[in-house]
């Protein structure tokens, strides 16, 4: 077996912890040392799964002395809100795969389309040209818009899901981001006013024409007191919430057809 490596929106821990915790080929789970894996550490000792957290430049030498007849996988998560500037993301990103091509056989980027800037990693990083087979999230036809166009099933199903709710426009909440909407509007750590600043937040959100806020139930509960979260967020906002329906079927299609294409060749 192969090292399978994730490279990952932290925003999409939860998927990440789902498929590990359902794969029983898996040998050893490597998660690389940074500042965006607190809380996935901590769900991953939930589902009393064993790991090793590695500094990135010691994973080469790890990864010499593991067994190559064995599964494993390389969590790499990235830190939040790297979408709002499209070419930063794409800049760290690439970085990121450049420096896990060397000792990956195969590696999954847990990101959609994401501003538009991460469509053509795979012609990028194409396996005659570096060596690794380089996926990100597809559904059927192309690669997902961005989490939560592959949480409601890819970019057909999320298109009927924005015209159907075209009236009354949303914010599309998963369990991660009822978690770390603080985070993603940098409330706590750009602001010295937080109250300030949700007004501001507030006021782009009217004229965008947000009135309420939809919960994705995506059926994972690593994600502690989600309906209190979510009415957190309504409040403040003066929306209203109602639920629609998630899954995991293009993370866990994506996840076995990328062990399949890698196992295969090794």
């Amino acid at each position: 077996m192969p090292v399978m490596s994730i490279l990952g929106c932290k925003m999409l821990q939860d998927e990440i912890i789902w498929l590990i915790a359902n794969d029983s080929q898996i040998k050893r789970i490597l998660i690389v040392a940074n500042g965006n894996i607190a809380e996935f550490s901590e769900k991953i000792d939930e589902q009393h799964i064993c790991y090793d957290i590695i500094p990135f430049e010691k994973l080469p030498k790890v990864l010499n002395n593991i067994d190559r007849n064995e599964l494993t996988v390389v969590v790499n998560l990235m830190k939040l809100g790297l979408h709002s500037v499209p070419k930063i993301l794409k800049s760290e990103v690439y970085q990121n795969i450049r420096e896990m091509i060397p000792f990956s056989n195969g590696i999954l980027i847990f990101y959609g389309l994401c501003g538009n800037v991460l469509g053509n990693v795979e012609e990028d990083f194409c396996l005659e040209k570096d060596g690794c087979t380089v996926r990100i999230l597809k559904d059927d036809e192309r690669v997902v818009d961005d989490c939560i166009g592959a949480t409601v099933g890819g970019g057909a199903n999320y298109l009927k899901l924005l015209k159907t709710h075209s009236k009354e426009p949303a914010f599309f909440f998963t369990p991660m981001y009822a978690s770390s909407w603080k985070e993603l509007l940098n409330i706590n750590k750009l602001h010295s006013d937080p109250e300030k600043a949700l007004k501001m937040a507030k006021m782009i959100n009217d004229l965008a024409g947000y009135s309420r806020v939809a919960k994705v139930n995506t059926g994972l509960t690593y994600v502690k007191n989600i309906d209190a979260k979510i009415e957190e967020y309504a409040q403040l906002f003066g929306y209203s919430t109602f639920e629609i329906s998630g899954n995991q079927e293009i993370f866990e299609k994506c996840y076995l057809s990328i062990k399949d294409e890698i196992c295969d060749s090794c």
